[in-house]
């Protein structure tokens, strides 16, 4: 929903959504917005979400007894989630080093749970 969105509709979008995922991913894109604003001095109003992908995570494996002295398997699932931002088309400053382009991407990782 928010991929190729500015930051300023992407968080207009999350806040309105009605799903449960809508907090975490809030978090980590306020959490990327200020990581561009202190590691790369980008002013976060000019950027937008190039790419945001959920990857699988670890297994947790636990187990639950039941009757007769057995377990069932339990498996709790995690994911990590990948959010690109980058600076807008008309706003993108791109700095030329022995004639090559350099872009500057804000990664930001976190893990989420699954219940």
């Amino acid at each position: 929903m928010i991929r190729g969105k500015s930051v300023v509709e992407a968080r207009v979008i999350l806040s309105n959504v009605g799903k449960k995922a809508k907090h975490p991913l809030g978090d980590l894109l306020d959490s990327a917005i200020a990581n561009s604003k202190h590691n790369f001095k980008i002013d976060g109003e000019n950027l937008f979400v190039k790419e945001i992908r959920v990857d699988q995570g670890y297994v947790l494996k636990r187990s639950m007894p039941v009757s007769r002295g057995s377990a069932h398997p339990i498996k709790k699932k995690t994911s990590h989630v990948n959010l690109v931002l980058a600076p807008n088309a008309e706003n993108k400053r791109s700095k030329k080093r022995n004639g090559k382009e350099i872009k500057k991407q804000i990664t930001n990782n976190k893990s989420i749970s699954k219940k």
